[in-house]
């Protein structure tokens, strides 16, 4: 009898390898992510950052680690970095190496990459947007032109530099030459560069706190110190400089580094937060009302019903919050948009009828002017005992909405079921620095989008500062906000937080235009600082 085989043994499993992702970060403002790096960092399993503001790049709930500072506190070393990312990969999974501006130019990528060679690591190069070439862009200083079509870059910091190579009329354009402004600048000018050469320095470019300081080759040093100066900045030397009086358009919106109070949450300011940003503001989401179910569900749960049964000839949507509230009942009978069937639906405004847009439903009425509860009941309809079958109206709203619509329907010759649909109730307070901040003038503007946001927002955080400029939504708020001692600079045209934002854009640029007019600095509120804000 032949003995069997003897089984082979399984070769050894060898340990997943990952893959690194060397994603340029760009230079400081998140929009000028590359598509790619984009697309990266949602599928990230693990991000290492090296700056702090970096973070904030990172969504998906992938891992973040540290890579510019040690457990010890300490600064990384280059090698310190490579061997973090080599670790991370060797997990197996997929690891993006966040780097400022770009990992090929002026940064550590190649020696992090070649480590990642060194260990068979797969990776890959995501160019990024050079601070080199977007902070000067920022600041409105082109780096060539017509007349001027060569550049250099020096990377001062302490390095030493031969000026003498570069005497002639080429842009130079210097990386952390901050501390060493004064030795580099005599030394352009004993190489042959004339004194009165234009110099632009601007620190944290591409970032609402960007700062451009203009001066010559003899006056830098003084001049940056004087403003304060620090790094990272970049410097550009050379004529082209002299271009950023026509050319600035960053450092000049409507609302340039302005820090504006939005009571509502993150959710809702989506689209408000990005009109600011577009406008050069940076806009922090303070809630004062919190949403909550009604206190007894059970009135919802029979105008429901009564909706299924086709006790309704209208039903009547007052806010986003009620089309919400509706919709989450609906979810819970297991009801759909086919409920609606037959019914005409009236909207208050544009974003509830694009609320209602989501179920596939378009709205058949909408106020043509004012987009209110009075606009919506100037052109609704009378009750016809021919023409409309059920003289019934669903009106699902908030605990504390006012009566008016209610008390035109039934002057017009409907029957309303009123019913709260939701609570608004007072937020907890906010952080103590941002009440703080509330009452002492460092917020610029606070945009007010309802009454009760004003009434809320004194009575969890207090009045805001008489330097801060109130921007309301419509004159309704606006009252609300003189009954509570704030003088309104701003308001809207129509009841939008779109709106809102343009018409403080609008009173950003008048005010901006008036220093320049007066040949003074184009100061923020929080900078100036009037005794008592005159009364409306």
């Amino acid at each position: 009898m032949r003995e069997a085989p003897p089984t082979p043994t399984p070769p050894a499993r060898k340990a997943p390898r990952g893959h690194v992702s060397f994603v340029g970060a760009g230079p400081g403002d998140a929009s000028l992510l590359t598509v790619r790096a984009a697309e990266l960092l949602a599928q990230a399993d693990v991000v290492i950052t090296e700056l702090p503001e970096q973070v904030a790049l990172v969504t998906n709930g992938a891992q973040i680690v540290d890579g510019g500072v040690g457990e010890d506190g300490e600064l990384l070393t280059h090698a310190a970095r490579a061997r973090l990312v080599v670790k991370h990969a060797k997990s197996g999974g997929h690891v993006v190496r966040l780097m400022a501006g770009d990992p090929f130019t002026y940064a550590t990528g190649p020696e992090e990459a070649a480590a990642c060679s060194k260990a068979g690591i797969g990776f890959e190069i995501v160019p990024g947007v050079s601070s080199i070439s977007a902070v000067p862009a920022y600041a409105g200083v082109p780096l060539t032109n017509r007349t001027h079509r060569e550049y250099s870059v020096v990377s001062v910091g302490d390095a030493t530099i031969s000026w003498a190579d570069h005497a002639g009329q080429d842009t130079l354009v210097l990386l952390s030459a901050v501390a060493r402004i004064g030795e580099v600048a005599t030394g352009l000018i004993d190489a042959g560069r004339k004194p009165d050469t234009p110099v632009a320095m601007t620190r944290v470019g591409t970032t609402t706190e960007q700062t451009t300081v203009v001066s010559t080759l003899a006056e830098i040093a003084t001049d940056a110190k004087a403003a304060g100066m620090t790094s990272p900045a970049i410097t550009v030397v050379g004529e082209v400089v002299s271009m950023r009086e026509a050319l600035s358009w960053f450092e000049t919106k409507p609302l340039y580094g302005w820090r504006i109070l939005v009571p509502r949450t993150k959710e809702q300011s989506a689209g408000l937060a990005s009109r600011l940003r577009g406008f050069g503001a940076i806009s922090e989401e303070v809630p004062t009302i919190s949403v909550e179910p009604p206190r007894n569900p059970q009135q919802m749960d029979k105008a429901v019903r009564g909706l299924v049964e086709g006790r309704y000839e209208w039903v009547a949507f007052t806010s986003v919050n009620a089309v919400k509230a509706v919709r989450e009942k609906f979810e819970e009978y297991g009801l759909d948009a086919r409920a609606f069937s037959g019914l005409k639906i009236a909207a208050v405004g544009q974003k509830t009828a694009e609320a209602i847009a989501t179920w596939g439903i378009r709205a058949d009425l909408m106020p043509s002017g004012e987009q209110s509860a009075r606009g919506l009941l100037e052109d609704w309809p009378p009750y016809d005992e021919l023409l409309d079958p059920i003289n019934r109206v669903f009106l699902p709203r908030a605990d504390i909405a006012t009566e008016t619509l209610v008390a035109g329907l039934i002057d017009l010759g409907w029957e309303v079921d009123d019913v709260t649909a939701y609570r608004t109730v007072r937020a907890a307070p906010p952080p103590a620095p941002t009440r703080e901040a509330i009452k002492t003038g460092k917020f610029d503007a606070v945009m007010f989008t309802s009454s009760s946001t004003v009434r809320n927002l004194v009575g969890i955080a207090g009045k805001p500062h008489t330097s801060t400029i109130i921007a309301c939504i419509g004159p309704a708020t606006a009252k609300t906000a003189e009954e509570h001692g704030l003088r309104v600079d701003v308001l809207a045209e129509s009841p939008s937080v779109e709106e809102l934002a343009d018409a403080l854009a609008e009173f950003g640029t008048a005010r901006r235009l008036g220093f320049v007019e007066a040949g003074e600095p184009v100061t923020k509120p929080s900078q100036k600082r009037p005794s008592t804000r005159r009364k409306a």
